[in-house]
């Protein structure tokens, strides 16, 4: 049965990338939870998805411009605002000490497509071994040279390609690289595109999957892990 994963948390219900997201997913039960991560002004490891605060929060600027105590005033509610309170942007650190005696795993999204944030595979790692989750994590991205950075630093930690295209051969394309997951937009997965990465012995694990008919297909044809705002959904399928 294909893991399910709450994507930014339990994000259809709840304030994407806040505590008050993550703390309903993991009462929900789900298997992993998948979250962003930028770096501050000040080196914090935040939880945000959008390099600009301002889709998500009431105010705008650059995550990367902000130090962290400027960045923890703002309310990241987004279009729930006024509905659950004051929802803050949480660090991974708060996120560790959540899940840290939980078996949920975690799937960091390291945000480093338009700001590379020299720094931040290293940090991350560090973070992860502090809290001692290697076991429990799946390093992804966007940008594959910062997972190849990740293997670098920590080739024992689990890593993923993201990809919002329709590749050819993913799977060889990702095997060749010592990269051991596909994370590909569930609208590009066929069976044939299934097939193929699946040959090259990795995990799919494909985002983002919302809608009953989509959960019921990809679980259907072998995916092994569907990322979705609607955990709950998920579950009524697949449990």
């Amino acid at each position: 049965m294909s893991k399910i994963f709450a994507h930014r948390g339990f994000s259809g219900k709840y304030p994407e990338n806040t505590m008050l997201a993550f703390e309903k997913a993991v009462e929900l039960g789900v298997d992993g939870i998948e979250l962003d991560v930028h770096l501050t002004k000040d080196d914090v490891l935040v939880i945000i998805h959008d390099e600009d605060i301002k889709r998500t929060c009431d105010g705008e600027g650059l995550v990367k411009d902000f130090t962290y105590e400027e960045l923890k005033k703002f309310d990241a509610s987004a279009t729930f605002r006024g509905v659950y309170g004051v929802c803050p942007i949480p660090t991974l650190e708060e996120y560790f000490e959540l899940v840290k005696d939980t078996p949920i795993i975690t799937n960091i999204e390291l945000k480093t497509g338009i700001f590379e944030y020299p720094t931040i595979e290293k940090k991350t790692i560090d973070m992860i071994k502090k809290y001692g989750l290697e076991d429990k994590i799946i390093l992804s991205s966007f940008n594959h040279f910062t997972i190849k950075r990740c293997e670098e630093i920590a080739p024992e930690i689990k890593r993923g390609f993201l990809s919002g295209d329709w590749l050819i051969d993913f799977g060889k394309y990702t095997a060749a690289q010592n990269v051991q997951c596909c994370h590909p937009l569930y609208l590009f997965l066929s069976e044939a595109t299934i097939k193929e990465i699946h040959d090259q012995g990795l995990e799919i694990n494909t985002w983002t999957v919302n809608e009953y008919e989509d959960i019921k297909r990809l679980s259907s044809l072998g995916v092994d892990s569907l990322i979705g705002n609607f955990p709950d959904r998920m579950i009524e399928v697949l449990r």
